[in-house]
């Protein structure tokens, strides 16, 4: 345990908390995975396909970790676990705010036609993700790493001088 705390530079046991996240985090998306690939399957394919997932899912994780650590300015290794949970959680969140408002608003594949509507959607999509990443960012205490990418991104899209 000892290692595993240096390799990450856990300083505090509730710093642990991120790198178990991100387990479980790893573990029911490889699940889910596994399930959409083969749905009809029994439960124990399901679940052997989720470990095979899970284990190219962790070598990709560490993998972008080492391209990552010197181009985000973070502290401590394991910060950038708490990042990766941040961007799965805004990713998913993101969903969950957008469907709902497209359909307060009206705006159906039916009146709109299938290919304005999913411009639309990924638009309206894309609005809620930027103020979602800030917002859960924050929570996660990573407000100035979000803010700082979100504004870097509206930047390249060509919201630069909103910004200044």
């Amino acid at each position: 345990m000892q290692k595993f705390k240096e390799r990450w530079q856990i300083q505090h046991n509730w710093q642990l908390l991120f790198p178990v996240l991100g387990v479980l985090i790893l573990a029911y998306s490889a699940f889910k995975l596994s399930y959409i690939f083969i749905k009809d399957a029994h439960m124990a394919f399901n679940i052997l396909l989720g470990a095979i997932i899970y284990f190219m899912l962790v070598k990709f994780v560490l993998f972008t970790f080492k391209k990552l650590e010197h181009k985000w300015k973070v502290d401590y290794r394991w910060e950038f676990i708490r990042i990766y949970i941040v961007f799965a959680v805004t990713g998913s969140s993101s969903l969950f705010v957008s469907k709902p408002l497209i359909k307060l608003i009206g705006i159906t594949k039916e009146n709109l036609g299938s290919a304005l509507y999913w411009v639309l959607y990924i638009i309206i999509g894309l609005i809620f993700y930027q103020i979602l990443l800030v917002s859960i960012g924050w929570i996660f205490g990573q407000f100035d790493f979000f803010w700082t990418f979100v504004k870097k991104l509206l930047k390249r899209i060509g919201f630069k001088r909103f910004l200044e």
